[in-house]
């Protein structure tokens, strides 16, 4: 997987035709390519960091809510997202970055947890799954698990 942070759709354009120009690129395709873009919670007004913190793993999956979600009082979902916050608080070595993708994808949202300790996140989630929230989740897959490796070992894992 290829993990593009950047300001504009023109820098991600042209830095996957980059890509494809080099050695890397030969051995590139495209299954699946999930567009998103920070903004700030409607529930919280933090604007969430995109910048990546390092970690050896990353998790990625996109992830729709179900219509019904939509309906509820603000203040209802609301609750129910704090009720999130505070199990993700359990798993200090999580880090989550939220894309929001409504109108440039399929999907709502384009989720990334990056964490040093896979069997954190696995946790998180399997606990994330008992929120009230989690109910009004539609579509939470495919799930690409990562392991973080730097260009130059990529070129060297396929050889000459």
């Amino acid at each position: 997987m290829v993990w593009s942070i950047c300001d504009s759709l023109e820098t991600l354009q042209e830095f996957h035709s980059d890509i494809l120009r080099t050695h890397l690129g030969k051995h590139v395709s495209t299954p699946y390519s999930y567009l998103a873009m920070s903004r700030r919670s409607e529930y919280f007004g933090s604007a969430p960091d995109p910048e990546p913190v390092g970690s050896k793993y990353l998790f990625v999956y996109p992830f729709t809510k179900k219509r019904e979600w939509y309906s509820l009082p603000f203040e209802e979902r609301r609750e129910m997202m704090k009720e999130h916050v505070r199990v993700g608080q359990k798993f200090p070595s999580v880090t989550i970055h939220t894309g929001y993708s409504f109108g440039l994808d399929d999907y709502e949202f384009v989720l990334s947890f990056e964490t040093d300790q896979a069997a954190d996140f696995s946790n998180l989630v399997m606990e994330l799954r008992s929120s009230q929230a989690s109910r009004y989740t539609a579509v939470e897959t495919p799930i690409f698990t990562c392991l973080a490796v730097d260009p130059q070992k990529m070129l060297g894992l396929l050889g000459p």
